[in-house]
């Protein structure tokens, strides 16, 4: 495993969601920074500029953003030679099976509905990173 700190983009608009995902990850992960974009065109400025991609954990991504929308933005990383390789979870609330079915053909890795409550967000903070950052296989 690397020394180096690791990071989890998320992707989401909605400051209220940033802000209680912030803090599942806070109370759940110290070990790890949280960078934020606003939308789909912020994420993939924040991935261009960033050198050291193999230091990106995952991404968690929402669908509906402005600029860019979360199915744009998982198209153009899982197009792109090196972002590719990064974990992108689509993380919403849209709940329909034609919609679950285009993200895996776009190359996402998984998809989770957002729960209801801060208590179910926790769980799934614990969930996400016990096989995203401790569990699957890296090639950093």
């Amino acid at each position: 495993m690397s020394a180096r700190k690791r990071v989890v983009i998320i992707a989401d608009d909605d400051e209220d969601d940033r802000m209680l995902l912030q803090s599942a990850f806070q109370e759940n992960r110290a070990d790890v920074d949280i960078a934020f974009a606003f939308d789909g065109a912020d994420l993939m400025k924040i991935l261009a500029d960033d050198k050291s991609k193999t230091q990106i954990s995952f991404i968690l991504l929402d669908l509906n953003m402005p600029r860019k929308d979360g199915r744009e933005a998982l198209k153009e990383i899982k197009q792109h030679p090196i972002l590719k390789k990064i974990p992108v979870i689509i993380f919403t609330t849209a709940k329909n099976e034609s919609e679950i079915r285009k993200c895996y053909d776009l190359g996402a890795n998984t998809y989770i509905v957002k729960p209801d409550g801060f208590e179910a967000l926790q769980e799934v903070v614990v969930n996400l990173s016990a096989y995203w950052l401790d569990t699957a296989a890296t090639s950093d």
